[in-house]
């Protein structure tokens, strides 16, 4: 029995990685779509997306089952809790790739507005680190889901620089505020993928250490 259990979880983690390598594709052809200016790079996100959310459906059903049938304790509880919770972030990370595709339609019907510097840079930083917050997760390494939540403040810092740079396109051409909404939007779902990368590492941590750092508590002076 004891055997059996460790064969499920081990499916579990198995079924996560795919998941996570499903959704960092995902990204990785919708920003090259933007990139390139090449809609038909990013043709096959639809599929993916409803590739993801079933295997969303099927992962926290895993889950629950053997939550409910094998009634774990100690490590083995937490990580079937993480991977539950790590399934919908994951879910929600595809959710945000979907999004800059359907922005990079918008941008493709019209020439460039500017050369993309930033947005790339963020989409680097932000596939890198749901990577490796998957990679600590597989490796229960706290210590490197913690290198991942230090890297969110690259991706916040690189956004502001987006909106600000597009802020003034748009205040000296009202022409170009359609172009620079669908840039600043996905700015927001790339900056919001790190942020999913974060509460997986946070996630990770949890599991590994028994620490919950999600709301970390500021000094109290006196």
């Amino acid at each position: 029995m004891e055997r059996h259990f460790e064969r499920e979880l081990d499916k579990l983690n198995k079924r996560l990685i795919e998941m996570g390598s499903k959704v960092e594709t995902m990204i990785h052809l919708a920003i090259q779509s933007l990139v390139e200016r090449n809609g038909e790079l990013a043709s096959g996100i639809p599929a993916l997306e409803q590739e993801v959310n079933h295997m969303q459906l099927q992962i926290d059903d895993a889950a629950l089952r053997l939550l409910a049938t094998q009634q774990p304790v100690a490590m083995d509880l937490r990580f079937l809790v993480t991977a539950m919770k790590i399934n919908s972030e994951l879910e929600r990370v595809g959710d945000q790739a979907c999004n800059v595709h359907e922005n990079t339609q918008i941008l493709l019907q019209y020439p460039p507005l500017k050369p993309l510097i930033d947005l790339p840079v963020m989409a680097q930083i932000a596939e890198h680190m749901v990577r490796e917050s998957l990679d600590a997760f597989v490796k229960r390494d706290a210590i490197q889901a913690e290198a991942v939540i230090m890297e969110d403040d690259r991706v916040d810092a690189l956004k502001d620089q987006v909106f600000r740079e597009l802020l003034t396109y748009m205040m000296s051409d009202p022409a170009s505020i359609q172009r620079a909404l669908a840039l600043i939007l996905i700015s927001r779902n790339l900056e919001r993928i790190g942020d999913q990368a974060v509460n997986i590492a946070e996630d990770v941590i949890y599991m590994a250490a028994g620490r919950d750092v999600r709301h970390p508590q500021k000094e109290r002076s006196g």
